[in-house]
């Protein structure tokens, strides 16, 4: 099983409504770069799509990351915004 995480799930400067997946204490501003990084030390398998576009906000940020787990998304999503914030 896989979920696909776009930066937009961490932007702080989002709303709930914009796509923010994660409370306002663990958002960040993201970049493709920093979520690879948390991804890679928290010792997930993914692929990374540089061209696609998080749908609600398809003009601004590019890239999404596809992660490979039997993990419910939102699990994933939190011990991402988690290890960005200790890193």
């Amino acid at each position: 099983m896989s979920v696909i995480i776009y930066p937009a799930y961490f932007n702080t400067y989002y709303s709930r409504r914009e796509g923010r997946r994660v409370p306002k204490n663990l958002a960040f501003e993201p970049k493709l770069e920093t979520l690879i990084h948390a991804l890679n030390s928290l010792g997930y398998k993914f692929d990374v799509e540089k061209e696609k576009r998080y749908p609600k906000c398809w003009w601004k940020e590019k890239g999404r990351i596809i992660v490979h787990t039997e993990e419910p998304k939102n699990e994933v999503i939190k011990k991402i915004a988690r290890k960005v914030k200790n890193l």
